[in-house]
C-alpha cells in the first residue's frame, strides 16, 4: 500500500511526478496563500471535503484549454456580435467584469450543484483564494446583467499562465460568455493555456484536452517566466481591455 506523504508547515510539496495514479500526492493542513501559490508553481492544486486534512493533486493527464481551441456555438458568436456592438461602460444592460466582485462569485460557485450533496468550496478554500485575491494573483470574471451578478469563474494567475478553479451560471450562457472574454483577455496578453486541472465532459465541449502531465509541467516552466496580464478592477471589453468602472 502507498504511503501518502504529509506536508508540514515547513515542508515542500512533493515532486508532482510522485503522485498517485489518480493524482493523489500529499496531505497536509496548510492553506495559506503562499503554500497555495507554491503549489500552483508546480503544477499542484487542492481538492478536498471539509473537515479533511488539505488533499493535494497533480492528474496525468492535465485537463488544459488552449486559449485559441476555445470552441464558440454560433448562437454564442451572435451574441458576441450583438455585445460589441452595444459595449459600453455604464452600469446597465449586458456587461462582464473583472475582479468587482470576488467574493460574491466564490460564494456562488460554492452552492451546492443539481444532483450534489455538497460542495469542496468550503470557508477555508474561500479564506484561502480570497487572501490571493487579495494579493492580486486571484481573479473573478463576472457576467452582469442590469447591475445583477448572474454567472462568472474565478481563478488564480501567475505568471503568463491561469489556473481555472470554478465557474456558476445564473441564467444561460453567463458563465461561457465569462469564459470567452477570459480567454479573448488572455490572447491578447500572451496566455496561451488556462489549467482545467480535471477531464468532464462539460469542459471537453468548450475545447479543453487532457495531455500528459509532462507536457503540462514544460507549458507551466515556459509560462512561468512571462510577466502577467495587466489585471485591474473594471469593464472587460472584446478588445482585451479593462476599461474603469463608472
Amino acid at each position: 500500500m502507498t504511503v501518502l506523504p504529509w506536508v508540514g508547515p515547513h515542508d515542500a510539496l512533493p515532486d508532482p511526478h510522485h503522485a498517485q495514479p489518480d493524482g493523489l500526492l500529499a496531505a497536509g493542513l496548510d492553506l495559506g496563500p503562499a503554500r497555495l501559490e507554491a503549489a500552483y508553481r508546480k503544477g499542484i492544486f487542492p481538492w478536498f471535503n471539509e473537515g479533511d486534512p488539505v488533499l493535494w493533486w497533480s492528474p496525468d493527464p492535465r485537463m488544459v484549454l488552449a486559449c485559441c481551441d476555445l470552441i464558440v456555438s454560433h448562437s454564442m458568436a451572435k451574441k458576441l456580435r450583438q455585445l460589441k456592438r452595444s459595449e459600453s461602460i455604464d452600469a446597465s444592460g449586458l456587461q462582464i467584469r473583472v475582479d468587482t466582485a470576488f467574493n460574491q462569485v466564490i460564494d456562488a460557485c460554492s452552492a451546492p450543484r443539481k444532483g450534489q450533496p455538497g460542495t469542496w468550496i468550503s470557508p477555508q478554500i474561500k479564506a484561502a483564494y480570497g487572501a490571493l485575491h487579495d494579493q492580486g494573483k486571484a481573479h473573478s470574471i463576472e457576467t452582469w446583467l442590469d447591475g445583477k451578478l448572474i454567472g462568472g469563474l474565478y481563478g488564480v494567475s501567475l505568471g503568463g499562465f491561469f489556473f481555472g478553479e470554478s465557474m456558476f451560471s445564473h441564467a444561460p450562457d453567463a458563465s461561457k460568455l465569462a469564459l470567452v472574454y477570459l480567454t479573448g483577455f488572455l490572447k491578447c496578453h500572451g496566455v496561451e493555456h488556462i489549467d482545467c486541472q480535471q477531464e468532464t465532459p462539460h469542459l471537453a465541449s468548450l475545447g479543453a484536452k487532457p495531455v500528459p502531465r509532462a507536457v503540462f509541467m514544460s507549458w507551466l516552466s515556459t509560462a512561468l517566466n512571462r510577466p502577467p496580464p495587466p489585471w485591474r478592477s473594471g469593464t472587460l471589453l472584446q478588445n482585451g481591455t479593462i476599461a474603469p468602472l463608472p
